[in-house]
């Protein structure tokens, strides 16, 4: 799930998301369903924009590759851009630039990766392959267990059968082990030849995913520096294939897949409980215009700073007098109240037909 925050005047309310909020949206049987939501944000050092991104569980990892590159369709689709595009995104785990190709798929710069025990961060001994390496004891069973970073940690391990591992298991151990102070995700991959691979993943934060952009990344870094796989390969992922491309020259990876838009959507207030505000952004209105100026008390929290009501007021309105979102809430109400839910569902989806169409006729080869 994608939200387009550029324009908001205080980009640090995040449109009001918790965790508790986060983990919501993400129920696949409650909420919307996903493996996380991400934030388009403004820039902060000197990149065109800047990227949040929160697991389902509400955890706040440094970077998604899958993430990034349906953020960087997601901004095509949104601005009407064609290609050859490309989008300096900052994030936790540095700088990192998107492209849209001629034929529609993102290809995305992912940085060198971090192969030594404390860029990862790992408590594995670098092994003579030049990347940590050792074997760990995970639910009775001994795992040769390799560990790469890209800008996030990841455990990859080589078996000879990715479709018969015990993924729930293993990989919820694996997760949490102590060889791993910051948590990891883990891959399970199987090589079929050196220049195709086959993984299963089981994201930190997330369970078991479809895909995992940075996690093909480390994958494809540990099997070369293994001595299993070529510098360049197809890694097939429950959710598709990807295109890896570790560059000897730059010492750069290169991750090369699809993005499609699947659904727009409007959030019901339901959702998020009877008695909780629902964020004005999740209901397709306007940001705030900002919030009101400190009162004159000494110890309260309306004075001395503006009130961020996504967090100061989760408890009631700290100035109802005066409250400096209550223009926004009236949208909201107005836009709830004044149209039938049908309405809503057929305005998302002109909003998805437009999209839709846009990126058609930009994806189209030229006559």
């Amino acid at each position: 799930m994608l939200l387009d925050g550029r324009s908001l005047e205080d980009p640090e309310g995040l449109f009001g998301l918790t965790p508790e909020r986060v983990q919501r949206l993400c129920d696949r049987r409650f909420g919307v369903g996903g493996d996380g939501v991400i934030l388009a944000l403004p820039p902060r050092e000197g990149g065109e924009l800047r990227m949040r991104i929160f697991n389902a569980d509400g955890t706040e990892p440094e970077m998604c590759g899958n993430g990034i590159r349906c953020l960087a369709r997601f901004l095509a689709d949104s601005d009407g851009d064609r290609a050859p595009r490309s989008w300096e995104i900052e994030t936790l785990a540095g700088r990192i630039v998107p492209a849209l190709a001629e034929d529609g798929r993102i290809r995305v710069d992912m940085g060198p990766p971090f192969l030594t025990p404390e860029t990862v961060p790992t408590t594995l001994a670098v092994g003579e392959q030049g990347l940590p390496v050792g074997e760990l004891e995970v639910l009775g069973q001994r795992l040769a267990v390799a560990a790469a970073g890209m800008g996030n940690p990841h455990a990859v391990v080589p078996v000879a059968d990715v479709a018969a591992v015990d993924l729930e298991g293993l990989g919820a151990a694996l997760e949490v082990h102590g060889a791993f102070p910051a948590r990891t995700n883990v891959h399970f991959v199987q090589v079929l030849a050196p220049d195709h691979l086959v993984m299963r993943v089981w994201e930190r934060g997330a369970g078991p995913t479809l895909a995992c952009g940075t996690g093909a990344c480390a994958t494809l870094v540990a099997c070369h520096r293994l001595g299993l796989a070529a510098r360049q390969a197809r890694l097939d992922l429950p959710g598709g294939p990807l295109e890896i491309h570790w560059d000897e020259a730059s010492g750069h990876v290169f991750m090369t897949g699809p993005a499609e838009a699947v659904f727009d959507g409007v959030v019901a207030p339901s959702l998020f409980g009877e008695d909780e505000e629902m964020p004005p952004a999740l209901a397709m209105a306007p940001p705030t215009t900002g919030p009101a100026q400190a009162g004159d008390g000494a110890n309260d929290n309306t004075s001395g700073s503006a009130i961020d009501c996504a967090t100061a007021c989760v408890n009631g309105c700290l100035r109802p007098e005066a409250c400096p979102s209550a223009e926004a809430r009236a949208r909201v109400t107005a836009l709830l109240e004044g149209r039938s839910l049908d309405d809503l569902v057929a305005l998302a989806g002109e909003s998805l037909e437009s999209r839709t169409r846009g990126r058609l006729s930009r994806d189209a080869p030229a006559p």
